[in-house]
């Protein structure tokens, strides 16, 4: 069973993907892409949605 530490170590690991991708899109759309699809693969095979994301990384939207 994954623990707590693993699961935030998982989302962190998505939205830093996240951002390489969103960074770096147009000095390298294809790796950029990547990323992308990376972070998303990761994000689903932790079966985890957005919302949920947000709550477990404890990020305020003001």
């Amino acid at each position: 069973m994954m623990s707590l530490d693993d699961r935030r170590e998982d989302l962190l690991i998505a939205v830093a993907l996240t951002e390489f991708s969103v960074h770096y899109e147009s000095a390298d759309p294809e790796l950029a892409e990547h990323a992308w699809q990376l972070a998303a693969d990761r994000l689903v095979n932790r079966d985890v949605g957005p919302a949920e994301a947000v709550d477990a990384l404890e990020i305020c939207s003001y």
